[in-house]
């Protein structure tokens, strides 16, 4: 046994069960152990598309995903997947080759001190230099990435170490510790509750770090048992049920929208899970409404959040004790009732629109019909995240992926793979900017060769349409973010997939159940007519709030 022996058998010991990477020649040592394990090596395209699919295991399942790449070019090329991780605390570990670090022949030829770089992107990095600590560093590793705030872990395995012998002496693998997390202080609590029943228009806010089984349930309680109103943010959608009559929807915008006018009229809110990693769903000012952070840590302060009371420990656990202490409460809802109404009903605005190229709102709504409950959306980031995450409800958690953390392109398509890996059963379907689709498009051959069941779904405006629109409500001009595009159907065929085109509105939905019918990898091309950025999301909104507000 040699070291690469030791390290795959103290990976196996974590539970691993697939790796997911671009290997290079000061990996093959490493490649060799897991050739003779029980881990399942997943060759990408691109270490990128790795990082996100390992990521995105790690986001699902709750234990952290792995990836590899070699050392210069091969780690740098993890460098994003590792801030998508990190921000959007997923937990993940990296494993990366180096050159020998005892003895070399090639100079500084392709070194970088990717330990260094990696520092500041994830939770932990560390080089191996010594055989006898690869079973404490792994332990280490996963410990760290797996734990609240999960997150990056980083492993540098260098050439040479990865092939020195294991003696008997060295150190075996180390059992998995069981660890309970501390719960909230339960003066705290009852303060937290005596807030709650005193304010008249509380709000309860779900955030990302609420997406956890134990707590979706708590939530749900606590949701019925007081009737109180509820918002999530983009990462929160589903925890509890968007369908429900107290879901005041979800803040894709971090203003004016109509679910601001409920924020700005409610004189507290309740935020289970959210930090300012996340793209804030409404900005705090001293003086106004109160807010209770509750979190497995403390709130990280910021000019637009700085919350007056912390709730800290096991969020499950608070949860339930605060619905006790809490009870029904007597809030004054009529405000609210009608922001739900008049939100409803906008949320149905042009939802059956015939014009092509489609309508935000009419694709949309085409994919919630053909999506069951449990199916899953991940999307890319691009402007028509924002109208999947205003117009589209989630039923069940983890059924709509998409990244209001790092926000990068390019992570779509890998993420929708891992998914439609993990769940062969349910319709999965990428939703990706033509833009985006491109950044990690090379994909596509993985998802043929892994046999996988998904939709890509490609929203064709030939532009970068969330900076354009940016550019638009800013007052400038329409310049420099137009660009053109392969033939997307033969771009698909080329990889081995089925590729369609849509050339009219009311096609599309029959096509894409079509499509899920007849299984495979499927490339849909949409034509769309992104001018609703501007006219709803800009323009029309504000207008309808002003009218809301003034109630």
């Amino acid at each position: 046994m040699n070291a690469s022996d030791l390290f795959v058998k103290a990976l196996e010991n974590e539970g691993v069960k697939f790796i997911y990477g671009v290997p290079g020649e000061e990996n093959l040592d490493f490649l060799e152990a897991l050739r003779k394990s029980s881990i399942r090596l997943i060759l990408t395209r691109h270490e990128q598309g790795a990082a996100f699919m390992a990521a995105t295991y790690g986001r699902l399942t709750g234990k952290a995903g792995v990836c590899l790449a070699t050392l210069g070019p091969g780690a740098t090329n993890l460098v994003t997947g590792a801030a998508y991780a990190q921000l959007g605390a997923f937990p993940m570990v990296m494993i990366t080759g180096q050159k020998p670090i005892k003895s070399s022949k090639q100079g500084q030829f392709q070194i970088l001190d990717v330990v260094e770089m990696m520092r500041p992107l994830t939770k932990y990095t560390r080089q191996i230099v010594d055989v006898d600590l690869i079973p404490s560093i792994v332990r280490e590793a996963f410990r760290l990435a797996q734990e609240e705030r999960p997150g990056a872990i980083h492993l540098e395995l260098p050439e040479d170490i990865a092939r020195e012998s294991v003696e008997k002496s060295t150190t075996p693998v180390f059992q998995i510790s069981q660890t309970r997390r501390p719960n909230a202080d339960e003066g705290i609590l009852r303060q937290a509750a005596k807030m709650i029943r005193a304010a008249k228009y509380p709000l309860l806010l779900i955030g990302a770090g609420a997406n956890r089984n134990r707590v979706r349930s708590a939530l749900r309680s606590f949701v019925a048992k007081t009737g109180i109103y509820f918002f999530n943010t983009q990462m929160g959608k589903g925890v509890v049920d968007e369908n429900n009559p107290l879901c005041l929807g979800t803040a894709a915008l971090s203003d004016n929208d109509y679910i601001h006018c409920a924020i700005n009229r409610s004189d507290l809110v309740i935020n289970v899970g959210h930090d300012v990693v996340e793209k804030p769903p409404f900005f705090m000012e001293h003086g106004g409404k109160k807010v209770i952070h509750v979190n497995f840590n403390t709130a990280i302060v910021d000019n637009v959040y700085f919350p007056q009371l912390g709730v800290i420990g096991d969020i499950a656990e608070s949860i339930t004790r605060l619905t006790d202490k809490v009870g029904p409460l007597n809030q004054d809802c009529a405000y609210f009732k009608l922001v739900k109404g008049q939100l409803d009903l906008h949320l149905c605005e042009h939802a059956d629109d015939p014009g092509f190229p489609v309508k935000p709102q009419r694709f949309v709504a085409d994919v919630r019909k053909v999506v069951p409950a449990d199916g899953v959306i991940a999307l890319d980031n691009g402007v028509y995240k924002i109208w999947f995450a205003r117009n589209y409800l989630a039923a069940e958690p983890n059924t709509v992926l998409l990244d209001n953390a790092l926000a990068t392109m390019g992570a779509g398509l890998p993420s929708a793979m891992e998914v439609a890996r993990l769940y062969p059963k349910r319709r999965v379907m990428a939703i990706c900017g033509d833009g985006g689709f491109m950044m990690n498009s090379q994909e596509m051959e993985t998802a043929v060769r892994l046999g996988l069941n998904l939709v890509v779904l490609v929203l064709e405006d030939k532009s970068y349409g969330m900076i354009r629109w940016k550019q638009y409500s800013m007052g400038y001009p329409d310049f420099g973010l137009e660009f053109n595009n392969p033939d997307f159907v033969m771009y698909a065929q080329s990889y081995g997939a089925k590729g369609h085109r849509v050339e009219s509105a009311v096609t599309f939905a029959p096509l894409l159940e079509n499509c899920f019918a007849e299984g495979g990898v499927h490339l849909v091309n949409l034509p769309v007519d992104y001018s609703e950025n501007n006219k709803v999301l800009v323009d029309e909104l504000k207008a309808k709030v002003c009218i809301i507000s003034e109630h």
